[in-house]
């Protein structure tokens, strides 16, 4: 009664609705049992990564990698991009790892220690050698070039806090406390993308479409042209699960027991 009840309000409160919404059905492509604590994803090659006990893990059929750092303490943010050059992120310790293809430490940078103060909430790889870069002491984003240890900010002062964000090369996204939805592009600019409403988990596909959850119910939405609204309600199989991952049509659900991958294709 409780999903349906919130069904029901998701379609009264997305009053912006441009056209009529259909459930999406993807179609189960494999299903397996999770020991991880933390399962992050695939990539291109067909590797899965995850953490158990935390050690950042690498794995294909029998060939695994693993990397672990007690001296940072626990694994805050994993970014895995470029799978040649991986990302790890330990908030506790102001610090972050780079990582090669078989995760070997490539790079370790201390932000403590850098000349320019910065206390990093929020990071992620971005081009020509450079990570994306929140940092706390003036609530701007800025790109760290972590060859010539060199950091520069990009973005004007953040007015919220940051409730949720994701990165891609081009492009640092985030979320406010607030539920409005930004982007900041390599040089600063700054563009409104709408409010996304309440929601327990995201993941961002494009600057108009997204994925969340709320209440162990899945949803797509897309905000159009004209700004208009489509919203969907995704049907898996899963009652209760503890997170998603999507990436190139593929849509995994968590939970603590297992990980179903599904196929499916986006409006």
């Amino acid at each position: 009664m409780q999903k349906i009840l919130y069904f029901l309000f998701l379609f009264c409160s997305f009053h912006a609705l441009s056209a009529q919404d259909l459930d999406v059905n993807p179609t189960l492509i494999s299903q397996y049992k999770n020991t991880s604590d933390t399962f992050l994803g695939y990539d291109a090659f067909g590797y899965s990564y995850q953490i158990t006990n935390n050690i950042f893990s690498k794995i294909k059929g029998k060939e695994i990698f693993e990397y672990k750092n007690i001296s940072l303490g626990k694994i805050t943010k994993v970014d895995l991009q470029n799978p040649l050059k991986m990302v790890l992120f330990y908030e506790d310790f102001n610090s972050v790892i780079l990582l090669d293809n078989q995760l070997n430490k490539m790079t370790e940078i201390n932000f403590s220690q850098n000349p320019t103060p910065i206390v990093v909430s929020a990071i992620g790889m971005s081009t020509q050698n450079q990570l994306w870069i929140y940092n706390t002491l003036n609530q701007q984003i800025g790109l760290f070039d972590y060859l010539k240890n060199e950091y520069k900010t990009v973005s004007i002062p953040l007015t919220e806090p940051i409730k949720y964000y994701q990165t891609d090369f081009n492009t640092f996204y985030w979320i406010d406390k607030k539920n409005n939805w930004y982007s900041c592009d390599i040089f600063g600019k700054i563009t409104s993308l709408g409010n996304v409403g309440d929601f327990d988990k995201m993941e961002i596909i494009t600057n108009s479409k997204y994925i969340f959850s709320k209440a162990n119910l899945l949803f797509l939405k897309e905000i159009n042209k004209t700004g208009g609204e489509n919203i969907s309600e995704i049907k898996v199989l899963e009652k209760t699960f503890d997170n998603f991952y999507y990436k190139d049509q593929i849509l995994s659900i968590f939970t603590a027991t297992d990980i179903s991958n599904y196929k499916i294709v986006t409006p």
